[in-house]
Formats: C-alpha cells, sequence, structure tokens
C-alpha cells in the first residue's frame, strides 16, 4: 500500500495521455522505487490514470434522505 499525492498523480496522469502507459509506469517507478515488477506497476498507472478529481464539496449541498415511519409491529398469534 502506498499514498499518492495530487501532484504525483498529476505527473503519472499527464505521462499517460501524453506518452502511454509504459512512460507513466517509467514516472510512477521513478516516484515510488518500491515497484519491482512492470505488470503490478502497470495496473496502478491505469487506477491512477482513471481518477477524477472529487467535487468541491461547497459547490453542492449533501443529499439529504428524509426519514420515514417504520411500519406498526403486527401482533403476535
Amino acid at each position: 500500500m502506498f499514498t499518492v499525492s495530487e501532484s504525483e498523480a498529476e505527473t503519472i496522469r499527464r505521462a499517460f495521455h501524453e506518452r502511454g502507459e509504459w512512460s507513466a509506469v517509467v514516472e510512477l517507478r521513478r516516484l515510488f522505487p518500491v515497484f519491482a515488477n512492470n505488470p503490478e506497476a502497470l495496473r496502478c498507472v491505469r487506477a491512477i490514470a482513471g481518477w477524477q478529481p472529487l467535487p468541491d464539496p461547497a459547490a453542492a449541498p449533501p443529499k439529504v434522505t428524509p426519514l420515514r415511519r417504520r411500519k406498526p409491529a403486527e401482533p403476535q398469534p
């Protein structure tokens, strides 16, 4: 497990979109030397390249679901 900062993710995404998957793998392995094999690094690159930025929490109010009353319990025979 590892943590990727937004600037590191942007570097990897830029390499992915401009030069391809394997260039992004090189960037990932440069930033995180812990990756010993390319298939695992490629899997992580594909995941990072697919990330979307989170929406601004101030822009949209949280969705609130109204509470519903429970049905009354049926009497036991």
